[in-house]
């Protein structure tokens, strides 16, 4: 079984880290650079930013936030929200990003992944898909999870895939902020057809469900989650023991027990 990782993430509205349940009422949490270097610290593998509001909005991501951000941080930083172009992958990899997560930007234009992917190589393109159920297909849904744009996500994340996306994040909007573990059904009809790096987003509400996750799903790679570490609920250094303890594989040293 290959190194899992443990992956914080932040919701940025506004210039503050936000969160709430299936997609709906946003709380404010903290500052993003004050997260971020807490992150980085106390022994995180990666750390998505997102700025939610940006592709609703019809503006570009902001930058200055971003950019203190990433002076924090020693670890590697997706950053998404508002890409839609590949100028705005431009932007926000000079801003410090080690990656750039697409969405509503790859619906609109597909062809963004490969452009983007040729140009940076698709190590630095990650594909984000918000997906949920409807009448029981897996629809993707767009603009932060509030537009069903009607495509069938298994279709749409092999699509991705082979336009070029060399990563996948899932984001089920079923499970998000809900706590009662990850979506299984949905995680696993998604590693039956990306043979890239899967990441699993949405519903992790104590240790066990990723243990869980690893367990029943050994082709995800990463756990992502926010709302648990935010509020420290669980703390990552005693996460990764537990995954040692459970034998699976996580990247331990370095790490600060914060």
């Amino acid at each position: 079984m290959i190194t899992k990782r443990i992956i914080p993430c932040l919701d940025v509205k506004d210039g503050r880290v936000v969160k709430g349940v299936n997609f709906q009422g946003l709380g404010d949490v903290d500052s993003p650079v004050r997260l971020a270097r807490y992150y980085s610290d106390c022994g995180a593998d990666e750390l998505v930013f997102y700025d939610i509001t940006a592709s609703a909005e019809g503006r570009a991501l902001f930058t200055d936030i971003l950019r203190e951000t990433a002076r924090r941080v020693f670890i590697p930083l997706t950053v998404g929200g508002g890409i839609g172009t590949v100028d705005d992958f431009d932007r926000v990899l000079k801003c410090g990003a080690d990656k750039v997560s697409v969405n509503s930007g790859a619906i609109r234009d597909p062809s963004l992944i490969g452009k983007a992917a040729r140009k940076y190589g698709d190590q630095c393109v990650v594909l984000s898909v918000d997906v949920k159920r409807v009448d029981g297909v897996f629809r993707v849904f767009a603009r932060g999870g509030r537009e069903n744009t009607g495509l069938e996500a298994l279709e749409w994340i092999r699509r991705g895939v082979g336009e070029g996306a060399g990563e996948i994040v899932v984001n089920s909007i079923d499970t998000d902020g809900v706590k009662q573990g990850f979506d299984l059904e949905m995680l696993e009809a998604v590693c039956r057809v990306a043979k890239v790096p899967v990441i699993a987003s949405g519903g992790a509400g104590c240790v066990e469900d990723f243990l869980t996750l690893f367990r029943t799903l050994p082709g995800v790679d990463a756990g992502l989650a926010a709302s648990i570490f935010h509020f420290g609920e669980v703390r990552i250094a005693d996460l990764k023991d537990a995954m040692a303890a459970a034998g699976i594989p996580a990247r331990r040293e370095g790490a600060k027990r914060i």
